[in-house]
């Protein structure tokens, strides 16, 4: 995968990000028990993230690359990144 930018130091958010072309929160309210994706969070050898703070980058409605951020609470890295996808 290519047109990555992170803000911290793991890439567990943005590779997730990518590699499902979708927002980690929005995998994770699918990860949930009984929902369609339970358990993914465990495939990939352990990379993919299910907490908020991992948006796709679109260019011309195309996913181009992803951003992740941690540090803060689940809100604030949301707010984070939606900021940085914004920017982009």
């Amino acid at each position: 995968m290519r047109g990555w930018a992170a803000s911290t130091s793991r890439s567990t958010r943005p590779f997730t990000a990518r590699a499902f072309d979708i927002a980690t929160t929005d995998l994770g309210e699918n990860a949930q028990p009984g929902k369609q994706f339970y358990g993914i969070q465990n495939s990939n050898h352990g990379r993919v993230m299910i907490f908020a703070g991992g948006i796709p980058l679109r260019q011309d409605g195309q996913v181009v690359g992803a951003v992740g951020v941690s540090g803060g609470s689940g809100e604030q890295d949301q707010t984070v990144a939606e900021a940085a996808a914004a920017a982009f």
